[in-house]
């Protein structure tokens, strides 16, 4: 099997594993809607501070439900006993992290797309006339985030203390995808200036480029290890 058949069929593997289960669908959608709900009453009756909130509400909402879906797909593999087959075959070990990538952050993206429009709605926020470019900034924050959970979802896989473990390592780390994501998506949303959104966006985008590169290259030695 190639590399590239190899990422899809992971990937293909753990979205049909979701779709039978929905055990991470449920549970993030959940939290995530918890999450806005008792932000926007944290909040209070303040119409301007809603509206700047909207996307820092969105994406904390969006970073927790990320640690649930990327914590569940090693962990689904690592109970059956699919995890010790899968990094048994014949092909590159960045291979497994980057079908897993793929998975998740298709995840995470049809999450935020979704959030996106109750977001607004549930904090005054007008995000009809740059709803692309926020699509956009999900998109591109979703995939940083999930370079950072995924790597570091499988780094604790084998760790009694996974669940406590996972969000003390990998937040400090992804705390710049997160603070460029809520720039640029609050920027628009805020004051509608597209030319400082777009700035974040593209340190959004190096911040991606940087991570992947990193995280494909040391997964072979996390999972060794």
């Amino acid at each position: 099997m190639n590399d590239l058949r190899a990422v899809l069929w992971i990937a293909r593997k753990d979205l049909l594993q979701e779709a039978r289960s929905k055990a991470v669908t449920v549970a993030t959608v959940f939290f995530s809607a918890v999450t806005l709900g008792v932000l926007a009453f944290a909040f209070g009756q303040n119409p301007d501070l809603m509206r700047t909130g909207a996307m820092g509400a969105l994406w904390v909402a969006l970073a927790f439900a990320g640690v649930i879906s990327a914590a569940q797909s090693w962990q689904a593999d690592l109970e059956d006993g699919a995890l010790e087959a899968l990094l048994g075959w014949p092909l590159p070990r960045a291979a497994v992290y980057v079908g897993k990538l793929l998975a998740n952050w298709l995840l995470m993206a049809a999450l935020g797309v979704l959030l996106l429009p109750i977001a607004g709605g549930l904090y005054g926020a007008d995000l009809g006339p740059s709803a692309g470019w926020l699509v956009g900034i999900v998109v591109a924050g979703t995939l940083g985030f999930a370079l950072i959970a995924v790597f570091y979802a499988g780094l604790t896989a084998n760790l009694r203390a996974r669940e406590s473990l996972l969000p003390v390592l990998m937040f400090p780390v992804v705390v710049p995808i997160l603070l460029a994501a809520v720039r640029a998506s609050g920027a628009i949303v805020g004051s509608d200036d597209l030319e400082l959104a777009a700035a974040w966006l593209r340190l959004l985008v190096g911040f991606d480029l940087v991570y992947a590169v990193v995280c494909t290259t040391l997964f072979r030695f996390v999972v060794e290890a």
